[in-house]
């Protein structure tokens, strides 16, 4: 019996970690540091590119404290997470990638490194969720 209890603790000791650096945004998915400069996003089922913007910007503005214009570049466009590995995410950063072209598209995307919003552009996707929505993610 106690080898059960140490086992289910040591099981927990091992996921807490992940489960505790974990930042939650406004649409509730999860974020993580990734380097000094970049975060990642990770997926949801249904996740669209509206919801990474909305994670990228929400984290932007609550937890670094940008201003409004900065603009928030993809640095790794979406791929296997390296946080949650059975899930897809997509890494921003407040610089952009070195090479990356960063010319705006006239869609919205995570596919493309280098592309960019402002942070408050980012932000304004968290706005277009139905409140129905953001309680059957709660």
């Amino acid at each position: 019996m106690a080898r059960i209890g140490f086992a289910g603790l040591a099981a927990v000791a091992t996921v807490l970690p992940t489960v505790v650096a974990a930042w939650w945004s406004f649409n509730r998915h999860e974020v993580f540091p990734v380097a000094d400069n970049a975060w990642e996003v990770v997926s949801e089922v249904g996740t669209s590119a509206a919801d990474y913007w909305c994670a990228a910007g929400d984290y932007a503005q609550r937890v670094l404290r940008v201003p409004a214009a900065q603009r928030i570049y993809i640095w790794k466009a979406i791929g296997p997470s390296v946080n949650r590995p059975s899930r897809k995410a997509v890494q921003f950063s407040l610089t952009p990638p070195p090479g990356a072209d960063t010319s705006t598209g006239y869609s919205l995307s995570v596919k493309r490194a280098g592309d960019n919003l402002a942070r408050h552009s980012a932000v304004w996707y968290c706005d277009q969720f139905d409140v129905d929505d953001i309680r059957r993610r709660w």
